[in-house]
C-alpha cells in the first residue's frame, strides 16, 4: 500500500448543495485527531433525515459548511488513534457516538471519523453494530426532551409521531421513566407500539377527541416529534403540562419549548445502559453498503423504512 493511499479513507461526499444527485464516492485525506479527539475506525453509520435536509441546504442558515462535505452524524465502529490527552478510551475499544461538530464537514459516511471524547461512549454489548449505530441521535433527542421536561411516573405522556425514529425511542424511554405512554400513529403501526408498551391512537382529524376519551383529565407531558400539531397539543394538555417540539417553533407561543439534540457522550452511555437492560431496542430497517448512501437517502426520503436505515462499512 502505498504512503498516499495510507494517508486516504473511502468516503461519501458532496461538493455543492442538492439532492442524492450531488452524492459521489471518493478518496479524502484521513480526519486529523486533535487534543480531546479519537479517531474511529467506522463499522456503521446510521442514516437520519438531518443528513439529506443538510445536503440539501435545509440548515445553511445555522451551519456554516466547510467543503467537501461528508455527511452523517450517527456512528458505531472502534477506536484506532488517540489525540493529546484522552485516559477515557484505548486503542481498539468499541464506541458509539452522535458526531455532530459545530460545523458541516467531517462526517460519518467514510472509512474513519475524528470524534471528541465528549461525545463518545462504549458500545452496548447487546447490541449489533448495525443497531448501535442507529441508537445515538434519535434515542438522544428521545431522552433529552423528555428528560428536560421531567417525565415520570405520575405523568401520562403523549408522542406525536410514536412510529416514528425517534417517537420509538420515546416510547420506551418514556416507559422506563415510569410514565403512561399514549402515541399517535398511523393504524398498521398500532400492534408493534403496543409491543412497546403504548396505547395507540391514529392521527388526523379528531385526534384531540380520541387522546381525551383515554385521557379525560388531559396528558401533563407532550413530545412533538413530527410537527404542526400546537393546536392539538393545547387541546389535550392537562393543567400544569408541560410541552416540547423537536419539530415546530411554534411551540414556543404556547408555553412549550423548542428543543435540538446534544452531542452529550454521558447521556449516550445511560441509553446504552438501558439497551444492556433489555429496556430498549433498536429496530433496523435495512442496511446497504458505503457505495449505495444515495438508495439509502431516498429510502429514508420516503417515509417507508419502519426503522433505521444503516450503512456497513
Amino acid at each position: 500500500m502505498s504512503q498516499q493511499t495510507e494517508n486516504t479513507m473511502r468516503a461519501m461526499a458532496y461538493e455543492r448543495y442538492g439532492g442524492t444527485e450531488v452524492l459521489s464516492e471518493t478518496r479524502l485525506p484521513l480526519p486529523k485527531v486533535a487534543p480531546g479527539e479519537v479517531l474511529v475506525r467506522v463499522r456503521c453509520a446510521a442514516v437520519n433525515p438531518v443528513d439529506w435536509k443538510i445536503m440539501a441546504g435545509g440548515l445553511d442558515a445555522l451551519m456554516d459548511v466547510t467543503y467537501p462535505v461528508v455527511p452523517g452524524w450517527d456512528v458505531s465502529g472502534t477506536v484506532e488513534r488517540l489525540g493529546i490527552d484522552v485516559p477515557e478510551f484505548a486503542v481498539g475499544d468499541e464506541v458509539i457516538s452522535y458526531a455532530r461538530k459545530d460545523y458541516v464537514h467531517g462526517g460519518t459516511f467514510a472509512e474513519f471519523v475524528s470524534v471528541p471524547v465528549r461525545m463518545l461512549a462504549s458500545k452496548p454489548a447487546s447490541l449489533s453494530w448495525q443497531e448501535a449505530a442507529g441508537l445515538p441521535l434519535a434515542g438522544l433527542t428521545a431522552y433529552q426532551l423528555l428528560t428536560r421536561l421531567a417525565t415520570g411516573k405520575e405523568d401520562t405522556v403523549l408522542i406525536h409521531g410514536a412510529a416514528g425514529g425517534v417517537g420509538s425511542f420515546g416510547v420506551q424511554i418514556a416507559g422506563v421513566l415510569g410514565a403512561r405512554v399514549i402515541g399517535t400513529a398511523s393504524t398498521r403501526n398500532h400492534e408493534r407500539l403496543r409491543g412497546l408498551g403504548c396505547e395507540p391512537v391514529e392521527y388526523g382529524e379528531g385526534l384531540a377527541e380520541r387522546v381525551r376519551a383515554l385521557a379525560p383529565d388531559g396528558v401533563t407531558v407532550v413530545a412533538d416529534f413530527v410537527g404542526g400539531v400546537v393546536d392539538v397539543t393545547r387541546a389535550v394538555l392537562a393543567p400544569g403540562g408541560r410541552h416540547a417540539s423537536i419539530a415546530d417553533h411554534n411551540v414556543l407561543g404556547a408555553g412549550g419549548q423548542w428543543m435540538w439534540v446534544r452531542p452529550v457522550g454521558s447521556d449516550l452511555a445511560e441509553l446504552g445502559r438501558l439497551a444492556d437492560s433489555g429496556r430498549l431496542t433498536v429496530p433496523v430497517a435495512r442496511t446497504f453498503p458505503l457505495s449505495e448512501l444515495a438508495a439509502a437517502f431516498e429510502l429514508s426520503q420516503s417515509g417507508r423504512a419502519a426503522g433505521k436505515i444503516v450503512i456497513e462499512l
